[in-house]
Parts: structure tokens; sequence; C-alpha cells
């Protein structure tokens, strides 16, 4: 499994190249800004017609990593459903894959700002959380030992020319911005002024993908 390892506040945490974070020690997996349901949101509100399969795609990753990853916990950081109406969108199929992947493991639905989080999915829901060392929610405060999502970071980098985008965890040493891990989701350029408002000088990237890597983030002033 291509990792990167981060440490925060003492605990050794690894970014996944699917943008899903792994806490070994508790046995921990999180997720964020899954955005279930966001081609149906956009039918119904006469948006974009996009193929209605990002669900499943999002699902079919998840899957993987839980089994990669056996944890005994999963936290999702809000934004799980696209919106507040999202959640009647799901499938039966969808709603029975979910209830799978909770089966045996306490999973933690973190409330986020396009939806609270879910009471009829199954799990747990709480509006943060904390572990240890580490506080879980949805969107980043000056307070440190947090991890949270809501922003979406990418990064933009010119490799060989080329004008390369991905979706990319944040850390410094006192917060890790999580990338959106649903499949129709898109990002804030990771040196916008909320990200580098909340971001040390010290601060890194890891970039997603098949071969995740750690780069530094652009010292740029914030406004």
């Amino acid at each position: 499994m291509n990792i990167v390892n981060i440490s925060l506040r003492s605990a050794h945490l690894q970014a996944l190249g699917s943008g899903a974070l792994h806490w070994p020690e508790r046995r921990v997996l999180v997720v964020s800004d899954l955005h279930l349901g966001k081609s149906e949101r956009m039918a119904r509100r006469g948006g974009a017609m996009l193929p209605p399969y990002e669900t499943h795609d999002t699902l079919t990753r998840l899957d993987a990593d839980i089994a990669r990853c056996d944890p005994d916990a999963v936290i999702s950081l809000g934004d799980s459903l696209d919106d507040d109406a999202a959640r009647a969108g799901l499938t039966p199929d969808e709603c029975a894959w979910l209830a799978r992947l909770q089966r045996g493991r306490d999973w933690i639905w973190i409330a986020g700002n396009h939806d609270p989080a879910p009471s009829d999915l199954g799990g747990r829901s709480a509006e943060t959380l904390t572990l240890g060392p580490l506080t879980f929610r949805h969107i980043a405060t000056p307070a440190t030992g947090e991890i949270s999502g809501h922003y979406h970071p990418k990064a933009r980098l010119a490799v060989r020319g080329t004008s390369v985008s991905r979706p990319c965890f944040l850390y410094d040493e006192t917060h890790l911005i999580m990338p959106a891990y649903g499949t129709y989701t898109g990002g804030l350029d990771w040196c916008a002024p909320p990200l580098a408002r909340l971001m040390g000088r010290r601060a890194c990237a890891v970039l997603t993908g098949k071969h995740p890597c750690a780069v530094p983030v652009p010292r740029r002033r914030a406004a």
C-alpha cells in the first residue's frame, strides 16, 4: 500500500493515495467529504446532468480501503451526503453496502455544512470527536491537534511544462486538512487565502494518486 507518513501531536498517521487517512495505532480510518448523492442533487435542482455513478465509485474505493486497513473505527468528517435531501436518493443496494462496511466497526458520522450527520444510515453521529491528542471536526478552527475537511484542497504543480492538479492533504505542526474523498468533488487551490490563514510557514501537502508524495506548500502571503 502506497502511503506517506505524517506525525501530528505525537500521533503517527498514514496518508493513503486514495485520500483516506489511516491511524494504525488506534485502528482508525478517516475519510472526508464523501458527498454521496451529488449527481442526484444536481439533477433535482436543475443543474448539470452527471452520470449517476459517483456513489458507487466512492463506495468502491472506500470498500477497498477498509479491506486493506481493517479498521476498528471509521470516521467520516462531514458532508457525507451532498445535501440534507440526498439520503432519499440512495438506493437500497447502496444503503445495504454501507451497512456491510459498518458491520463490526464503530462508525462515526461528523456533521458537515452540507448535511447534518446522518441519523438513519447506521453508526453514530457527532459534531466533533476527540481521540487521544487529536480532535476530528468538519471545518478547521484555530485549535491545535485538529483533523478536518471542508475545503477540498488541491495542489497545482508544473511538471515538465504541464500543469498538474491533484487533491491533497495539507498539514503542519497543528492541523491536518483532508482532501475530498467523493468522486464528484471540486477543490480549492492549496494556496488560497482560507488555507493560507490556517497553515503554518512549514506546511506540507501530500498529493493523492497511485504514488502519493509529500511536497512543501509554496509560501504565499495570506490575504
